[in-house]
């Protein structure tokens, strides 16, 4: 317990205190009934451990199902709406934020086998992310919020969107599981080239006077002209 709010206390920017984190934050008590819960579950006790969850998601605001297996210093910010499924697994030093869903896609009747993420150590997924099916965010990887992620992200990289798709690197990577400034300002760029183009090909419809430039010139030359 004391090893969780230490490392709560360093990945926080509102530098809580000791006390703060261990009376005011919902991510900190639902981690610490879940291993009461899970306790329960791997007893057999699945009836009790989930009556305890239902608990826990009450006075919490988080869902966790008893049998999902979390890491060391695992760190819920905020916490709300947090919903994490029954085989998902977290490990060491993950950051998640509210209103994420560790979720599954199995059909139904697929009952059998995992059906959730896998979260590797030091990985980030941003607030609203919904994380779906048995995928992989990978070891430091970062999850934009309000992404939806259905298939693996690799170590180290940073994904956003609907469907995520990765988009940089670990070293440009901000809290909240956000890309950098950069990274948004490219996509900006390359969205605003796009609706420029269509507008030539609009205006030019028929007419074979110029040839438009590319999309990446003219996202280059926007690049260029902000810098």
């Amino acid at each position: 317990m004391c090893e969780l709010i230490k490392s709560i206390q360093e990945r926080d920017p509102a530098n809580p205190t000791y006390l703060e984190v261990m009376f005011a934050y919902n991510g900190f008590h639902a981690v610490c009934l879940h291993r009461m819960n899970n306790w329960f579950w791997n007893l057999g006790l699945h009836a009790l451990a989930r009556f305890f969850a239902n608990v826990t998601r009450m006075l919490t605001g988080i869902e966790i199902h008893p049998e999902a297996q979390i890491g060391r210093r695992f760190f819920i910010d905020h916490g709300t709406g947090v919903v994490i499924g029954q085989t998902a697994v977290i490990e060491n030093d993950v950051t998640i934020y509210h209103g994420v869903t560790l979720g599954g896609v199995g059909k139904v009747g697929e009952v059998q086998g995992k059906r959730h993420p896998t979260l590797k150590e030091g990985s980030i997924v941003g607030a609203g992310a919904q994380v779906l099916g048995d995928i992989t965010v990978g070891v430091h990887a970062k999850v934009g919020a309000n992404s939806v992620v259905t298939s693996d992200i690799p170590d180290g990289a940073t994904a956003i969107g609907i469907p995520a798709r990765v988009i940089g690197g670990d070293d440009k990577a901000r809290a909240y599981g956000m890309p950098s400034r950069q990274e948004m300002e490219d996509v900006t760029f390359t969205i605003d080239c796009i609706i420029r183009e269509m507008g030539k090909i609009k205006r030019e419809l028929n007419i074979d006077e110029n040839t438009p430039e590319s999309i990446e010139d003219c996202a280059t030359k926007h690049r260029d002209a902000a810098e």
